[in-house]
């Protein structure tokens, strides 16, 4: 006899579906539409939470403890079709065509003081440098990289992407890429040095940064 609590093949894909179609749910609503266990849907739930694609929100019920209700993450739109990379490509392609490569620069340059002052803000608390370093993983999963953070030695810091949600951009305007070290170097301020040590575009599988404090 089959293990009840075993979920079907590909009941992540399923679950994150019905989340994005049907909107927040229970777990115990999930097992049902699905005919698996709530408790497999919710081993299925919390890696989820742990990666960044959903969290819950507690619902009084009238008797009983309240209700653990899922709804997916920003972070899980990865999942899903978009055309947004098109889209970026057709303005990028557009300013270079209608106003030139230097008004192009223009507009990166402007995208780069924006993350900065962005990424500043939300590090202006955090007083040592593996902190700093840490947040800003949590910042870039938020944006889509599946973003981690690695401690390697006393001082040295590893910040890894595993995705690029604009691959297909950068692929078609490096200034994408070129600008991303220069970002990261002011938005974690003086007493820093940072290196690409692995790099998507170069054919590796990830982008990884090598932080260190200088």
């Amino acid at each position: 006899m089959a293990n009840p609590t075993q979920p079907k093949p590909k009941a992540r894909d399923q679950i994150l579906h019905l989340l994005k179609t049907a909107g927040p749910q229970e777990s115990n609503t999930l097992a049902e539409e699905l005919g698996i266990s709530a408790m497999a849907v919710r081993q299925h739930l919390y890696n989820f939470q742990e990666r960044g694609w959903v969290a819950f929100e507690e619902q009084p019920k009238p008797m009983g403890r309240p209700a653990k209700v899922w709804k997916l993450t920003e972070t899980a739109e990865q999942f899903f079709p978009d055309r947004h990379n098109d889209l970026l490509l057709s303005f990028i392609d557009g300013i270079k065509e209608t106003l030139g490569k230097d008004k192009l620069d223009q507009v990166l340059d402007h995208r780069a003081n924006q993350q900065i002052a962005d990424y500043r803000a939300q590090l202006e608390n955090k007083t040592t440098l593996k902190s700093k370093v840490k947040r800003l993983a949590q910042l870039r999963s938020q944006e889509g990289y599946m973003a981690e953070f690695e401690e390697t030695k006393a001082d040295q810091f590893l910040l890894i992407e595993n995705h690029c949600p604009i691959c297909s951009a950068a692929q078609s305007c490096s200034g994408l890429c070129d600008s991303e070290l220069k970002v990261f170097q002011k938005a974690l301020g003086k007493g820093s040095r940072i290196d690409r040590v692995e790099h998507l575009l170069s054919g590796e599988r990830r982008c990884v940064y090598r932080i260190e404090a200088s």
